[in-house]
């Protein structure tokens, strides 16, 4: 599914068209991909055709297009790219692929005439019009409804660490459902959360509550820069289903140091990197570096 790099690099590549471009047609070509909107699809056409768009926002892996001048209540197209979700931009009159499930025609005040394509081969991701809220922890800034319960990611300006770690710190569960807890972290996912664990020298399954401050401290920071470098390098991509607008793949899966290496040597120690079951997925670590390890005061 793709992680907050993925959806971050989704976003920059379509603020340029998408802010203040007008909504000219909207084709829904799969009504399955509206199966998050609150109406049937005649309500998601006739309410988004003729809308002006703003500039694309992201929490975590939630990406989202506020509607500049919307007839009432502040609303905004929110796009989940579910496990196989892309949003391509498109000239118009270029083909369509097949599994294409929603078309939009837009025309960018500088660009000209565009066309947004939503491409889902699983159809687990969605388009749907929601009412924009004020965010609990900053008012004045608005977010959909049903991105409210997503806490911030790592890379906001306005996450806050000390709260964070103190949150973490008196969870009772294990680091890795910790980070992959949107409540308390959005943005990071299975790939992400190995990289980090790797880099941070901690097993996936160290309980939170054993975690000394500095070593927890040190765990963000490892989070920060594996989600740094793989933004930089456009994301993960292991097929052709994680792509940006243009329909490129990105390019740090040639980079990970843990996640899909099972039996391949640690870059850092030599020992096979081994996968273990988790979470109907896979942990991905290497046993000498990172270890259990029992005492808080280990760092």
């Amino acid at each position: 599914m793709p992680e907050l790099p993925e959806v971050e690099v989704v976003r920059l590549g379509l603020a340029p068209a998408a802010t203040g471009a007008r909504v000219d047609a909207v084709e829904v070509r799969d009504e399955r991909s509206l199966r998050r909107h609150p109406g049937p699809a005649e309500d998601f056409v006739t309410r988004l055709r003729g809308a002006r768009l703003g500039s694309p926002e992201r929490r975590g892996k939630y990406l989202w297009v506020p509607l500049a001048d919307p007839a009432g209540a502040p609303v905004a197209l929110v796009i989940h790219l579910g496990m196989s979700g892309q949003v391509l931009l498109r000239t118009p009159g270029s083909p369509v692929d097949r599994l294409t499930r929603i078309v939009l025609g837009v025309t960018h005040p500088d660009a000209g005439p565009l066309r947004v394509d939503f491409v889902d081969q699983r159809i687990f991701g969605s388009m749907a019009l929601d009412d924009l809220v004020p965010a609990v922890d900053a008012p004045a800034q608005l977010i959909p409804s049903s991105v409210a319960h997503i806490a911030r990611d790592p890379v906001d300006p306005l996450f806050d660490d000390r709260r964070f770690l103190a949150r973490l710190l008196r969870k009772d569960t294990t680091i890795k459902r910790a980070l992959l807890d949107q409540t308390l972290v959005s943005g990071i996912g299975n790939i992400y959360a190995d990289e980090a664990l790797w880099a941070a020298r901690v097993h996936y399954d160290q309980p939170t509550r054993s975690l000394s401050r500095p070593r927890a401290s040190a765990l963000l920071a490892e989070v920060r820069l594996v989600l740094g470098r793989a933004l930089a390098e456009g994301g993960t991509s292991f097929d052709a289903q994680y792509l940006n607008v243009n329909g490129e793949s990105g390019y740090f899966a040639h980079s990970l140091k843990a996640y899909g290496r099972a039996g391949l040597p640690c870059p850092r120690c030599g020992r096979p990197i081994v996968r273990e079951s988790f979470m109907n997925r896979g942990s991905h670590f290497c046993p000498r570096c990172q270890r259990v390890r029992v005492r808080s005061t280990a760092a």
